[in-house]
């Protein structure tokens, strides 16, 4: 599978360290950046060229983007039209159900093609199961599910400033 992967420094660690297992797994691994660590870079920089690679495939390739919470991360690349990113920051010590679920579901229901993750919460071995959790995981395409896609897809807003 094509991979596009971006973080700014909250997770140039973890993204150095998923680069090289996923190339081990196989995958195509494109390295949007950061490419050093540098405490002053900008989140943007890194994930607008994960989400436009992914903008123009999205149901031909993946995106994984990594920083400090994954927030701002998938606010960033789900701007781009066809582009379906979920956060992921970790377990909660207040959620009683597998929360593998989440990412299943995601998968499952939502069809995401960019799985935002929070570097700073999660550790090596969390961040690979999950990743490898969602790689696996397909899109079920049930008619609830792509109905409701499709309904999100035809949302056009219009800047009136």
């Amino acid at each position: 599978m094509k991979i596009f992967i971006g973080t700014d420094h909250a997770g140039y660690g973890l993204k150095e360290k998923l680069v090289l297992a996923l190339r081990a797994q196989g995958h195509e691994v494109v390295d949007k950046g950061a490419y050093e660590y540098n405490e002053g870079d900008d989140y943007p920089d890194f994930i607008i060229p994960v989400a436009k690679e992914v903008s123009q495939n999205p149901d031909g390739v993946r995106g994984i983007v990594l920083g400090a919470t994954g927030q701002g991360e998938a606010i960033c690349a789900n701007k781009f039209p066809g582009v379906r990113a979920a956060v992921y920051y970790g377990k909660s010590k207040t959620v009683v159900d597998d929360e593998a679920d989440i990412i299943v579901r995601s998968r499952e229901h939502n069809n995401t093609n960019i799985l935002s993750l929070a570097g700073r919460y999660l550790t090596e071995e969390a961040m690979l199961e999950t990743v490898n959790l969602w790689l696996a995981t397909a899109y079920t395409a049930e008619e609830r599910h792509v109905r409701r896609l499709a309904k999100i897809d035809e949302i056009k807003i219009e800047n009136n400033a």
